[in-house]
């Protein structure tokens, strides 16, 4: 019997629409295919294959050997699979020493059907539908090798390596409605402990409605049923309180035909003859060619050591009473069931009604003895072995004494829950196939063989959600309560709830559409709603798509957009005067770069003119390019400095596309990562401008190299160690910033509450800042980074951690809403605004939907899990290529939005977008006048003390705060050089002494927006330097067409 409940008929959307047998790195299913023919009979659910940012991008991953299939079938990646549940659920077979791609295929393809798809090195199913919610997985998770082929993958734990043979599939199962003279009574209640029909009958040939009612026909019978998919029963008239079920309840097909519905767990398909039968109902033969009263049964006792006979027990007296089922056999025998149960490290092995074969290492479900003399069907190998019978099982077992462990009839788990934790009921799923809770746990994180209620409930309340149910014994799902009252079908009978949990067996998990359903009765994250919560303004038109802003030391935004693949007649460089917002035409300043700086990093120098220096670029050239560009003006006036850039005078050491930027303690710049131009291979290096004499002196770096493409712009900071963290992909460690040896590896960054493989730079694509530091300076430094992508979904938390404390965790807080591409920037009290971004895809050219319009506030003086506030709204999707800037009057600058996302008949989805808006933060949208200062000196040494005269108008010195936020370039939401420092201070009347950070490693030299704050108002800023030029970077490069400021 093949024991598969048809959850619901899955689309095969995600799954075909992908390139076929490509291994695609740490996750997703990558697609550039066109939408398959086939899928216009299937029920549509929402894609999860999203191509990559370039669509050559893995064009030079490694590929399993190339297999030879019979014409028309290709292979379609790994997608999921569930023992209790299965996505192919026709047919199969089992084969411990010659599995291989080819021999499975062609076991499918020779019984017609569309789907095969290879499990565990061994096993081969078939299928003409994919079920039970298929969807795609890791390729990576698909590497076990064949067994009988070690350069071929036959799949892996729960995972299928598809193949498809390009044929439409049939209609999905329905209950037929008559047979002949056979006509349906519908789905009815059944116990194996009180059959509602009580002859079982053997089947001749493929099991269908029409052979069981042929069988039932042939013995006499009025009555047919069919359970299980491929369970056969016949009887005269109803017994044992059967009644009508709901007929959505027989929802499985039947084994050999996949258009019919043959009954379910402990449902039958009835059908009433409604004709002259030939002869009144007579005994049934045995099936499997012996016992029941015919050639005499008996166990099998020439067994290899220590295997030996054990009893007769009752099957599905409280519900099967072996986990593991293997496919049926028409030639088993006890020797090779036990043969098969021990090549899995099994030590139990039961046979029944003389083709089954089932494994394990105890019983479950509170089994019982059976008699003896009911264990009397004959294997169908060897028709004098006992096979067992109807019901009943000969158990078999490995231990010493021929000791059979039994565990008691699962209960639902009420005591001794995770704290805050209470269970609440057996609930159904939502109509049509309906999830209730949204998030079902990958087996990666809770193994399918091992899932219990404390594992799942914890994993829930780690991410967030306080509403946790399990399913099917094995699945795991998390959600809000809100999601059950929304979608579930209501609450269910508690013996609806009847499998127990695979990882904890006296307990259930749940059953077949119904859910264990637990609820967290505590506060896990608290979202503040104020009631003064900013607003966005338009501030001007712009000229161009930014892809880099960046304040620069005369108070005007410089944006840096795409040259030559941008667009028409661009300069690749504009500058903005805020002053003169109200005058488009003079307003904007065009500036030129000299090669393409699409997806490039950018920085402020420390040195005199606080140049902005870009490096990287799309491609050829460009990819080496150095740039550099000193601010000058002042408000309301043009300044006539330009970009300067000489490709043959200054490059990179590596061509770089998508790399950041940072300025070490030593002054130095280091550049780390990207790849090599458009398309191109990885660039796993790290380099230090000004280059180092003696030739070739980059490094390369086995971690980028490992997880290329997802490790693009990585987040890089200097720690008060004066060592450098590195965040990529998801993980993160911390280097010597002399050698640029890894010091520690930290843990791995959390991804999304389904899976662990979510990646938090590009593409996955969250942003990443330092929290304050505040004099004198001896608290552990934190890093905060938010938002993401797992291949698909956005991440839906933000994550925090002290790297430099010993044995350094992340923790995490659930955000209101998904999303990735978020841009964060920090705001003059400390606090941080997130914005833009979407809820759905990864970074890139039309690769995300659904945009995230509500902007956030994160608020690291507040508690853990308290530092969220939801702000205001803006009408404008700002999804890839979009940046958040603070400004030195304490706005915020929004811009940009290049998504180039179309509709399917080609008009524009999400516009590129020229509209430049401003966030007005709480703290300026309280009607209150902000403070002044006057500042004499701006070039500040480490630990030095600096003399400002304040104007405050709401309160006094004693309650003021003064911040330093560091001057930073953004692009990809990556903020460059990002710090806020609030130093010690004191006063004397107005007049106030700040003593400047003590070292490099607190504060590397740099350019700072200082504020004062007069409560929760803040100044505008003035630039002040800190720690000088130690790289000697004013006197780089020394050529005659750049302008050097000197140190």
């Amino acid at each position: 019997m093949v024991a598969v409940v048809h959850k619901a008929v899955a689309t095969c959307t995600e799954i075909l629409n992908h390139r076929s047998a490509e291994a695609q790195p740490s996750g997703g299913c990558f697609s550039m295919g066109p939408l398959l023919p086939l899928l216009t009979v299937l029920a549509v659910v929402p894609q999860i294959s999203l191509a990559s940012h370039h669509p050559l991008a893995y064009s030079h991953r490694q590929h399993a050997r190339a297999v030879t299939l019979p014409a028309g079938w290709t292979a379609r990646g790994c997608v999921t699979d569930n023992p209790g549940g299965r996505t192919l659920g026709d047919d199969s077979f089992t084969d411990t020493v010659g599995m291989t791609v080819e021999s499975c295929v062609t076991f499918c393809n020779n019984k017609n059907f569309i789907f095969a798809g290879l499990e565990f090195s061994q096993e081969c199913y078939c299928g003409n539908s994919l079920l039970n919610n298929a969807a795609n997985a890791t390729s990576t998770d698909c590497n076990d090798a064949c067994k009988g082929d070690a350069t071929e993958l036959c799949g892996g734990a729960s995972r299928l390596n598809l193949y498809w043979s390009g044929r439409q599939p049939p209609p999905p199962p329905t209950t037929v409605p008559s047979v002949g003279l056979w006509e349906s009574l519908g789905c009815f209640n059944d116990t194996a402990a009180a059959r509602t029909l009580s002859v079982p009958a053997a089947v001749n040939g493929n099991f269908s409605v029409e052979t069981c009612t042929d069988a039932c026909f042939n013995l006499g019978y009025p009555i047919a049923g069919m359970e299980f998919a491929d369970e056969c029963y016949c009887d005269t008239d109803f017994r044992n309180g059967g009644s009508p079920a709901t007929l959505a309840d027989c929802n499985m097909p039947c084994k050999n035909n996949g258009t019919e519905f043959c009954g379910g767990p402990n449902r039958l398909n009835v059908y009433n003859f409604t004709g002259t039968l030939p002869h009144g109902p007579v005994a049934p033969p045995p099936p499997g060619g012996g016992g029941g009263g015919g050639t005499p049964v008996f166990p099998a006792t020439n067994l290899p050591p220590p295997w030996k006979y054990a009893a007769c027990f009752v099957d599905n007296a409280h519900g099967r009473i072996f986990q593991t089922e293997l496919n049926d056999n028409p030639n088993v025998t006890v020797e090779s069931c036990i043969a098969s149960c021990s090549a899995q490290n099994q030590t139990l092995a039961g046979l029944e009604f003389s083709v089954q074969c089932f494994c394990g290492t105890t019983l479950v479900n509170g089994a019982v003895l059976g008699a003896e003399a009911d264990c009397n069907m004959g294997c169908g190998g060897n028709t004098t072995e006992a096979c067992g019978g109807p019901n009943r099982l000969s158990v078999y077992t490995a231990l010493p004494n021929g000791t059979v462990p039994s565990l008691p009839v699962p209960v639902a788990k009420t005591t001794g829950l995770p704290t805050g934790w209470s269970y609440s009921s057996c609930i159904k799923e939502g109509p049509n196939g309906g999830r209730v809770l949204p998030n079902q746990i990958d087996f990666q994180i809770i193994p399918e063989k091992n899932t219990t209620i404390d594992g799942c409930l914890t994993r829930c309340r780690e991410y967030g959600y306080p509403a946790a149910g399990l399913e099917f014994g094995s699945q795991c799902y998390c959600g809000d309560f809100a999601d059950v009252a929304t979608n579930s079908g209501g609450v269910a009978p508690e013996a609806d709830c009847s499998i127990p949990c695979s990882g904890d067996l006296i307990h259930l998990c749940g059953g077949p559409q119904r859910l264990q359903y637990y609820k967290f009765s505590g506060t896990i994250d608290v979202w503040h709603q104020p009631a003064n919560i900013g607003r966005y303004e338009f501030l001007i038109g712009g000229l161009v798509v930014p892809l880099v802003a960046t304040v620069g030391i005369n108070g005007k935004v410089n944006f840096l957009e795409k040259l030559g693949t941008g667009f028409p007649n661009s300069t690749g460089a504009y500058e903005l005067d805020l002053s003169l917002v109200h005058d488009f035409d003079k307003a904007w300043r065009a500036l030129h770069v000299h090669s393409d700086v699409f997806c490039s990093g950018s920085l402020i120098l420390p040195d005199k003119s606080a140049r902005q220096l870009n490096v990287g670029g799309w491609s050829l050239e460009s990819t080496f390019g150095v740039r550099l560009y000193a601010p000058d003006g002042k408000a309301g006036v043009n300044g006539t400095n330009d970009w300067e850039e000489n490709f043959n005078e200054l490059h990179l050491q590596r061509g770089r596309w998508y790399p950041s930027a940072l300025v070490m303690a030593n002054g130095s710049v280091m550049v780390v990562g990207g790849e090599q131009g458009s398309n191109g291979f990885q660039e796993p290096t790290i380099e230090i401008l000004p280059t180092p004499a003696g030739g070739p002196t980059w490094l390369f770096m086995d971690w980028l190299n490992r997880t290329d493409p997802n490790n693009l712009y990585p987040f890089l900071h200097v720690l008060p160690s004066g060592n450098i963290f590195v965040g990529y992909y998801n993980e993160a460690r911390i280097l010597n910033p002399k050698t640029f040896d890894t010091i520690t590896v930290l843990p791995n960054m959390p991804g999304s509450v389904i899976k662990d493989d979510g990646g938090r730079t590009y593409p996955m694509e969250g942003t990443a800042v330092l929290l304050p530091q505040h004099a004198p300076y001896t608290d552990p430094l934190g890093i905060l980074i938010c938002g993401g992508s797992d291949f698909g979904q956005a991440l839906d938390n933000c994550i925090t951690t002290q790297p430099e404390v010993p044995n350094p965790t992340w923790t995490i807080e659930r955000m209101p809403s998904k999303r990735v591409m978020p841009c964060m920037a920090a705001l003059p009290d400390g606090t941080f605004l997130i914005v833009n971004g979407a809820e759905q895809g990864v970074a890139g050219f039309g690769l995300a939907d659904f945009p995230n319009l509500s902007a956030l506030l994160y608020d690291p003086s507040q508690p853990v899990h308290q530092r969220i506030s939801i702000l205001n709204n803006t009408i404008v999707a700002r999804l890839y290529h979009s940046e958040a800037t603070l400004l030195p009057d304490g706005r915020v600058l929004i811009s940009g939005s290049d998504p180039q996302t179309n509709f399917p008949n080609g008009t524009v989805k999400f516009p590129e977008e020229f509209r430049v808006e401003v966030y007005i933060p709480p703290y300026l949208n309280q009607g209150f006048t902000q403070p002044s200062y006057t500042i004499t000196q701006t070039d500040w040494a480490y630990g030095g003390s600096y003399a400002i005269t304040v104007t405050l108008h709401q309160g006094t010195t004693a309650n003021m705060r003064v911040s330093l936020v560091a001057a930073t370039s953004s692009t990809h939401g990556n903020v460059m050089g990002g710090r806020t420092i609030f130093p010690a201070f004191s006063c004397t009347g107005n007049t106030c002494h700040i003593t400047a950070p003590p070292n490099a490693n607190v504060s590397p030299p740099g350019w700072h927006q200082l504020f004062i704050l007069d409560g929760p108002t803040p100044s505008h800023s003035q630039f002040v330097r800190i720690g000088g030029d130690p790289g000697k970077l004013g006197n780089w490069p020394a050529f005659a067409d750049f302008t050097l400021p000197g140190v």
